[in-house]
């Protein structure tokens, strides 16, 4: 039952504080947002899926399907609540697309989310990493205060040394997505500006994270409040909500792949099942990284820009920093990789990450973009949403609907 879906409709919130938005404020604020996008009543939708991943620490709040439903239109309908870590937003789409497939309905909606500063815009740093740390093995925890970040920095570390990597090379991706970022109005750090030696050298906004390695402050993604919505329909969807496949966008690939946990059990740079996901995406879609010329991939840290790089495709085996660093990145280059912003510089409320990568590439294949972020000629997309240690990994090829 592999029928065409496409994404009908995308809404997202300005990246970064929420203030004192509540979790069901933030649910009923992504279901109209996005219907209103197409003036389409939420009762038109089938099905459900809504995507957080530290709702239950950081905001006491659990069974977000309930809350979705009290969406006026969506009670008792299948609705349900995902978490795959920071996978979690592009594990609701696939959620919502499965529904579709199994024959439970033609039109479906995805929302993904996180809040994570309190009312007053402030983030309690050791608490945010207490949250996310239970995202990563408890065998693996030992010695790490803020657990991801140091994993991260060992990641890094291991990458600059298996391929001869620089910290020089790898503050190009952080360079470049800050200069995205201030054409982007809903980055979370749109009115930062950076150049490369900021982003390449410690200085007062710059320092290194964990003693004995090499992330930097500019190398890592944002604590971020946010959410975003797509509402995916089949063909006959599309003609119920009156969208034109000019419109929308196709979502030709996707696929899903978990590895281990355990990072010791793998290779985590050669990130084989984030590799077999992309793999059967393109094959999906019967396109090839050749095809592709924009793209949206999980940087949460300058080496994630890298190693999604040659997930996607784009790069081989260990020359994904060498791809920021020639240019090839950029919005003029080969593929405008991370055109947002990325997670670095647009912002990473962690369960909306992965809707908001399908979101904005479904914009840049409309041509619906700021203008300095619009990739000419625009074509097909890659998105790779990642959860833990290149843990689980959501793919997928987008291409124009028409």
């Amino acid at each position: 039952m592999n029928k065409p879906v496409y994404i009908a409709a995308y809404h997202q919130s300005e990246f970064g504080k929420l203030m004192g938005m509540t979790v069901p404020e933030i649910i009923n604020a992504s279901v109209n947002g996005v219907c209103g996008e197409i003036k389409a009543d939420p009762s038109v939708v089938d099905v459900g899926s809504v995507g957080a991943t530290c709702t239950y620490t950081l905001n006491q709040q659990g069974l977000l399907a309930g809350l979705m439903a009290t969406v006026p239109g969506l009670a008792g309908k299948p609705i349900e609540s995902v978490e795959n870590a920071c996978a979690s937003g592009g594990q609701a789409i696939l959620s919502v697309i499965y529904k579709l497939l199994l024959g439970l309905g033609d039109v479906g909606i995805a929302v993904g989310f996180e809040k994570m500063r309190d009312s007053e815009g402030k983030m309690d740093g050791k608490l945010i990493g207490q949250a996310l740390g239970v995202f990563s093995h408890p065998d693996e925890r030992a010695g790490k205060t803020y657990i991801f970040p140091h994993i991260f920095a060992e990641v890094m570390a291991d990458y600059m040394k298996t391929h001869g990597v620089t910290e020089r090379d790898l503050a190009y991706v952080s360079s470049i997505e800050y200069g995205n970022a201030n054409s982007n109005p809903y980055a979370q750090m749109k009115k930062i500006k950076v150049t490369l030696d900021d982003c390449a050298n410690i200085g007062d906004r710059n320092k290194y994270i964990i003693e004995g390695l090499p992330l930097k402050t500019y190398d890592c993604s944002q604590i971020t409040d946010g959410y975003a919505a797509v509402i995916v329909a089949t063909e006959e969807g599309l003609k119920r909500l009156g969208v034109a496949k000019a419109d929308a966008v196709q979502i030709a690939g996707y696929a899903q792949a978990t590895d281990s946990l355990l990072r010791a059990e793998r290779n985590v740079l050669k990130a084989e099942g984030a590799r077999t996901a992309m793999n059967k995406a393109y094959e999906m879609a019967g396109l090839t990284p050749q095809d592709v010329n924009v793209a949206e991939l999980h940087d949460c840290f300058t080496v994630m820009g890298a190693i999604g790089t040659e997930v996607i495709g784009k790069a081989p085996y260990g020359q994904g920093a060498k791809y920021w660093v020639d240019g090839k990145a950029r919005v003029d280059g080969e593929c405008g990789i991370n055109t947002s912003g990325g997670l670095i510089a647009k912002g990473h409320p962690v369960g909306a990450t992965g809707v908001a990568m399908l979101g904005w590439s479904a914009w840049q294949l409309l041509g619906r973009v700021p203008a300095p972020l619009q990739v000419k000629h625009a074509k097909a997309a890659a998105t790779f949403n990642i959860g833990g240690p290149i843990c689980a990994s959501v793919c997928t090829v987008l291409t124009p609907g028409a």
